[in-house]
């Protein structure tokens, strides 16, 4: 082992080859395990450009989430999951809105911000006044440091000053950028930095840091729809009494953070998965969900579900600052044929296609909830992810699952004999 750590020294300097070859060297990995690594590196060369000590591909199973209609527009919605029915949940709670007429969205603006964090503040409340009173010699400094963005229509819009402790000295300068339809990270904290040290030569204030924040209260999306009960009947429950349950659990999830971790863990699965395929940042994503789950000081579902006036009604509103540009957006192929797909025309509508994902993932888990159970719908599809680990094949897959099924048996082992038996059965 020391002998390879010494190897692995400047490992950022080595080609692909390289590191594989100190793999290889290190025993840490079978001739088997080093192949894998050869014949995933497909994109080898751009990824090595993208990340740092690059040594393979890892990827993921995209499929196509069906039956949205949003805003009266249908789309073919690419998800990068690995976890089995969330495609299709997405895609039948989906089918469910769409027998309705469909998700409605409404966003009031697109703004994303970051903040300036001051330290050892003698007087909070003095020099906050002070820079709000500067503001616009403010503002002009953030865009000169990236005058492109607006030179196309963007830039910096207001800022807030916000005292996080008078008794420590810390203070909050919170700057709002409109970042077109970039997702802005490094645009943001190239004004922030300029911001920075005006205040260090101006102000003669210290500066702890500027960074961006995920907290993106200025980028809030809405999705809605209505149901009409009898679309929700599901064997001895009326459309109606199921409508209630649904409202009920949603309900839960705002009283009980216990239940409202799982609630917005399900909201996520589809969310992520499309903040994945479009090639968006999937952690900031879910770092600002998580934050307005909490925004009241309690942890709550990020999504309401209420029965009135004979219909359910569904709500999301959630932080959605994606772009449609920058990043490995224009890098990845995969990624822009991804967005050729969804057909959409900026970063506002990717936002309402995520958020109405959401909605559509979270009536479907409900729904399966207060009426089978969940691991009805997702049994199915357990079963076909443990034929494959036991060594089916694609054209044996189908007839194990049904096996396992019709013999009441879900473990590995069990798969294994009843793998054996039917290629006995067939001569293999």
């Amino acid at each position: 082992m020391e002998v390879f750590m010494k190897a692995i020294h400047k490992f950022y300097q080595k080609s692909w080859q390289e590191r594989l070859a100190i793999l290889a060297q290190s025993q840490l990995l079978s001739d088997d395990e080093i192949k894998l690594f050869q014949v995933n590196g497909h994109q080898a060369e751009l990824f090595d450009s993208l990340i740092e000590n690059y040594v393979t591909d890892y990827s993921l199973p995209q499929g196509l989430a069906t039956n949205y209609v949003i805003d009266g527009h249908e789309y073919l919605i690419p998800m990068v999951t690995e976890e089995p029915s969330v495609v299709a949940a997405s895609s039948n709670g989906a089918g469910l809105v769409k027998r309705a007429g469909g998700f409605q969205s409404h966003i009031t603006e697109r703004l994303m911000v970051g903040q300036v964090v001051l330290e050892k503040v003698a007087e909070p409340a003095k020099l906050k006044a002070t820079i709000l009173a500067q503001e616009a010699d403010f503002l002009a400094c953030a865009n000169e440091a990236h005058p492109s963005i607006v030179k196309r229509g963007g830039g910096a819009r207001f800022l807030e000053v916000r005292i996080l402790s008078e008794s420590e000295g810390l203070l909050s300068l919170d700057l709002a950028v409109d970042v077109q339809e970039a997702m802005g990270a490094n645009m943001l904290n190239t004004m922030l930095e300029a911001l920075a040290q005006k205040i260090r030569q101006e102000l003669g204030q210290e500066v702890l840091m500027a960074i961006l924040s995920n907290y993106a209260v200025h980028s809030l999306v809405t999705v809605t729809c209505e149901i009409e009960p009898k679309l929700l009947a599901k064997g001895e429950l009326s459309g109606e009494e199921v409508a209630q349950k649904i409202a009920l659990a949603s309900h839960v999830a705002q009283l009980d953070p216990s239940r409202a971790a799982t609630h917005n863990k399900g909201i996520m699965n589809g969310i992520d998965a499309v903040v994945l395929a479009s090639g968006n940042d999937w952690r900031a994503i879910e770092a600002g969900a998580h934050a307005y789950a909490s925004r009241d000081g309690q942890y709550r579902g990020l999504s309401q579900w209420n029965y009135q006036d004979g219909k359910l009604h569904g709500s999301l509103t959630l932080p959605m600052p994606v772009g449609s540009v920058g990043g490995s957006i224009g890098v990845i192929p995969l990624v822009k044929a991804n967005h050729q797909l969804l057909q959409i025309k900026d970063a506002k509508q990717l936002a309402t296609v995520i958020v109405a994902v959401g909605l559509g993932q979270n009536l479907a888990a409900l729904k399966a909830l207060v009426t089978d159970g969940i691991q009805k719908g997702h049994m199915h599809l357990q079963l076909k992810t443990l034929a494959v680990k036991v060594g089916a094949t694609q054209s044996e897959v189908t007839s194990l699952v049904a096996q396992m099924e019709k013999a009441g048996k879900r473990d590995e082992n069990s798969a294994r004999q009843l793998l054996a038996q039917i290629r006995e059965s067939r001569g293999n």
